[in-house]
C-alpha cells in the first residue's frame, strides 16, 4: 500500500524538527541499502535529502546534476556504486553522522 502524501509530509516535518529522528532516517536508509532493500533505501534517502540538504546543494557537493540525483533516487533509478557512495559520504559529512559498518564474523 503506497504512503499517503499526508504521511510523507508528517515524516518530512519530523525530520526538519528533530535532529535525532533525522539522523535515524539517514541510518535507516543506509541500512536498507546494505540489507539489499534498494527500493526502500532509495526512498528513505530521497525523503532525507528533500528534508535536509536538498538535491541542488547535494549535486554541488558530489559534482552531479541535481536532476541526475533525483532520477538516481527515483523508483526506477539504478545508481552506480561510486555515485551512491559519494552521496552517502556527502550526507554523512553534512549531517555530522559517522556510520561504521562492522564486518560479519
Amino acid at each position: 500500500m503506497p504512503l499517503t502524501l499526508e504521511f510523507k509530509q508528517t515524516v518530512l516535518k519530523d525530520m526538519e524538527a528533530d535532529p535525532g529522528f533525522r539522523d535515524a532516517m539517514l541510518r535507516e536508509g543506509i541500512d536498507a541499502l546494505l540489507a539489499g532493500e534498494m527500493d526502500l533505501g532509495k526512498e528513505i534517502l530521497r525523503d532525507y535529502i528533500n528534508a535536509t540538504i536538498g538535491f541542488e546543494k547535494l549535486g554541488h557537493k558530489v559534482d552531479l546534476p541535481p536532476k541526475s540525483l533525483m532520477r538516481m533516487f527515483g523508483p526506477s533509478g539504478n545508481p552506480q556504486a561510486k555515485n551512491l557512495f559519494a552521496v552517502i559520504a556527502a550526507l554523512q559529512k553534512d549531517s555530522g553522522v559517522a556510520l561504521q559498518v562492522m564486518a560479519a564474523g
